[in-house]
């Protein structure tokens, strides 16, 4: 067992650093076939480095405030990458952090949760999160989307999906203090809200514990690879990403697509991570990560790109059309008859599910 640990612990150390490597030497260079294939490769080895640190650093800290560490991380990085292609892409990039954003909010509200709550009542019988905690996610989550990505469709005061100066100001100002506020809520004044749930029957019986927790030396350690992994990630994404849009264009398929492909790659280390949590009976810190998620995606992606907008010439298109529309609000309402409860069998799970292979199928053919 210990000679298996040291393996984890020697791999995790020198993926993310070969990653990074690989990431410089081929930045902003045309790639042939073949190192696509091998940056794939690393991309996949990244990201779980990226799982198991993050995991370290979570058992060091705790809940919230692990799952907090990653959703933020990987934000920050993600944000980071849509700037950069909208920088370089010109009109041709107008829609790319609607598009981005919006896959992730489908992602992760009804993916990662919908796989979480799946995997943790068939192997538990039943996903028992907090409804306090996990139904003021939600709401933050609903009431982020509707303000940036809904109503630039509906505003007169500029021509077409997008927000006037005032507005964008309004919705990037308004995003930042909602998810400062739930960051406030979660890890200060209720953080008892989204900490994981014991069962009774757990209580009285208690299932083996994780090992000891790290070091302070050793998740600070975690806490630099996993920012070299997730660094890895993204920019290695966007080294494949003209790949993935030749790919897209020479398969007929909506420029959307690329956005979709790109929410998955990034949010790859959360999936794994909610599905480890789930299995282990936390589905709360599942929840915490994919509602977490959504919301840092939307609350920090859309001041990001109001900032770079003093700078881009292009247009910037924020408004879903009728369909996405449509299923945004299906997933809020059928997200708040999961939540209320505070429990969830497999059939909402698959709910969720069946939800995003809709948005899924409707991105392939809109």
């Amino acid at each position: 067992m210990t000679a298996r640990l040291r393996l984890a612990a020697q791999w995790t150390t020198l993926v993310p650093v070969f990653a990074v490597v690989l990431l410089v030497l081929t930045w902003g260079r045309e790639l042939p076939g073949w190192i696509v294939a091998v940056v794939t490769l690393i991309l996949a080895g990244a990201v779980l480095a990226a799982v198991h640190h993050a995991e370290v650093v979570a058992h060091r800290v705790g809940e919230p405030f692990g799952s907090l560490v990653l959703a933020v991380a990987v934000t920050v990085i993600e944000v980071a990458l849509i700037v950069t292609l909208m920088i370089d892409g010109g009109d041709k990039s107008a829609t790319l952090a609607r598009d981005t954003v919006f896959a992730a909010v489908m992602i992760t509200v009804n993916g990662i949760l919908g796989l979480s709550l799946l995997v943790g009542s068939l192997r538990h019988g039943t996903a028992v999160f907090n409804s306090e905690g996990t139904g003021a996610a939600l709401a933050t989550v609903a009431t982020l989307a509707t303000l940036s990505l809904v109503l630039p469709t509906f505003t007169t005061s500029k021509p077409g999906p997008e927000f006037s100066t005032v507005q964008l100001t309004f919705a990037a100002v308004s995003s930042l203090i909602l998810y400062a506020l739930f960051v406030a809520t979660q890890t200060v004044r209720h953080r008892d809200y989204f900490l994981p749930i014991v069962k009774q029957s757990e209580k009285a019986s208690p299932v083996e514990e994780h090992a000891e927790a790290p070091t302070t030396r050793v998740a600070l350690i975690s806490l630099g690879l996993l920012g070299l992994a997730l660094i890895g990630v993204v920019g290695l994404a966007k080294g494949v990403s003209p790949t993935i849009e030749s790919g897209v264009d020479a398969a007929g398929l909506p420029h959307s697509v690329v956005g979709v492909v790109i929410a998955l790659l990034v949010l790859l280390p959360e999936t794994i991570a909610a599905v480890r949590a789930a299995r282990r009976n936390q589905v709360q810190t599942s929840m915490n990560l994919a509602l977490g998620s959504a919301m840092a995606s939307i609350g920090l992606t859309i001041p990001a790109v109001a900032l770079a907008s003093l700078w881009l010439t292009g247009p910037l298109v924020l408004g879903l059309g009728n369909t996405h529309m449509v299923l945004l609000a299906l997933t809020m309402v059928v997200g708040a008859l999961t939540v209320v409860p505070g429990r969830a069998t497999p059939l909402q799970g698959g709910v969720h599910l069946v939800l995003l292979a809709a948005y899924l199928e409707l991105a392939l053919n809109p």
